[in-house]
């Protein structure tokens, strides 16, 4: 049954643990928690000394299914990498929840930062970060080295139709993503031997100490698939955070093949890489979809999942232009049309500029942690909405006649005849129109994509 409390919590640690003479469970405090699974930190203490450790438990009331590979198997993965050569926080323990109260695990809390933006930013991080290339391809060699059939319950998977289906499911229509589908399913690289994919290996997701990998995190995406998933993944744009180095923003793609192709003995093709980096940076931009639905839903709401939806665009950004076919256009910003005004001074944009800085100035200066950073998202929500007021309603203008000149009314039917192939012979057209438009939004929602591209 669920515990109550941390109280509830520390003693069924310790009965997980062994529950020694002597041994107390100390500065238990949870870190985070996303929609199915929280993380808690904690020590132990006893004759043997102390252990710095990490629970990672199934949320009470949350479905098995909906916390990818499940944690069970997820230590099982852990336990298997590690003998395999991937660096790994080691497993300590793992129930199915009759102790718990739902299914976890616990592992070694080790020393190092996660934080991409300080890791590929911050002097300290200089020495690592040079490493981090070399290591990475030899960590994701090892990855797949792993037999497949060393751990039940990984299951292949086909992203392509899985993301297809999500974003079918979620009845949004995106006629960027359709042109990368639509080239992504024309140009389907040989199909590889399966291997265990980590499903999820970018910065974020790397602990890094001051020699540079530390350990690989969060492997619940773990599935059975092609190898070239996971280097692809790592070279989707979002996860350089600014770097102008391609790879994760550690090192080339070229270096990154380099190094796996030693430590794994396979040769990788650079152009069916591209491939999987196009399908990696779509499959992104559905997940961030999910997000922002996962919020308008009412799952979860938050400003953070509701920010994210408008960062879509930018990964439309980057599909289109890893297609081939040639630069995007930079077209002209329309101008907006004044209105004549009914409303007394502060105009809607001086009220929202008024909120935005008292958020900047007043709200993060006084918080600190998880409250400081939604107040950074909530100072970027305003700035997409002052960005809007005063560009608006010339974009949409301007997205109409796009539509027009390709016969349609909206997004949904342009999307629909993309799909069904209808404008084949007019591709570079199309593809320059729907790269007009996703311009268009990035100026609203984040116009520094567009400038460091």
């Amino acid at each position: 049954m669920p515990l109550v409390g941390t109280d509830d919590l520390r003693d069924a640690l310790l009965a997980l643990l062994g529950d020694a003479p002597g041994a107390a469970v100390e500065g238990l405090r949870r870190l985070s928690g996303g929609a199915s699974r929280e993380t808690w930190a904690f020590d132990v203490s006893g004759e043997g000394g102390r252990q710095e450790l990490i629970l990672q438990r199934l949320r009470p009331g949350a479905s098995a299914s909906s916390s990818g590979v499940g944690v069970e198997t997820e230590a099982a993965l852990l336990r298997a990498a590690a003998a395999y050569g991937v660096p790994v926080a080691g497993v300590v323990a793992s129930d199915d929840g009759g102790v718990l109260g739902s299914a976890g695990m616990v592992v070694e809390r080790l020393p190092g930062e996660t934080i991409a933006r300080k890791l590929l930013r911050d002097d300290e991080w200089a020495v690592a970060r040079g490493r981090l290339g070399a290591q990475v391809g030899a960590a994701t060699a090892a990855i797949h080295d792993i037999p497949v059939d060393t751990v039940p319950g990984l299951a292949p998977a086909d992203q392509l139709a899985q993301y297809r289906a999500v974003l079918d499911e979620l009845g949004e229509p995106h006629p960027a993503f359709e042109l990368g589908f639509r080239w992504l399913e024309a140009n389907r690289p040989r199909v590889n031997p399966l291997c265990v994919v980590h499903g999820d290996l970018r910065m974020g997701n790397l602990l890094v100490d001051h020699d540079g990998l530390r350990a690989v995190l969060d492997w619940e995406l773990a599935h059975l698939g092609d190898p070239l998933e996971d280097l692809g993944w790592f070279c989707v744009r979002a996860w350089r955070f600014g770097s102008p180095l391609p790879a994760g923003g550690v090192t080339t793609r070229e270096a990154l093949v380099e190094a796996y192709e030693v430590a794994s003995g396979r040769s990788v093709d650079l152009e069916v890489l591209r491939w999987w980096e196009v399908l990696g940076t779509l499959k992104w931009g559905v997940i961030c979809v999910m997000q922002a639905w996962s919020h308008l839903s009412g799952v979860t709401r938050s400003v953070e999942l509701a920010t994210i939806g408008r960062r879509v665009c930018e990964n439309e950004w980057d599909v289109l232009g890893l297609l081939p076919g040639g630069p995007r256009p930079r077209p002209d910003v329309p101008a907006s049309v004044p209105t004549a005004a009914l409303h007394d001074r502060p105009t809607l944009p001086e009220l929202v500029e008024a909120v935005r800085e008292w958020v900047d100035d007043d709200v993060r200066a006084g918080t600190e942690g998880r409250l400081s950073f939604h107040a950074r998202v909530a100072v970027n929500a305003l700035r997409m909405v002052e960005r809007e007021l005063a560009l608006e309603p010339g974009l949409a203008r301007a997205h109409a006649d796009r539509l027009a000149r390709l016969g349609c009314t909206d997004d949904r039917e342009l999307s629909a005849r993309i799909r069904a192939g209808a404008y084949d012979d007019r591709a570079d057209e199309v593809r320059s129109l729907v790269a007009a438009s996703v311009h268009d939004k990035l100026l609203v929602a984040n116009p520094g994509w567009i400038d460091d591209d």
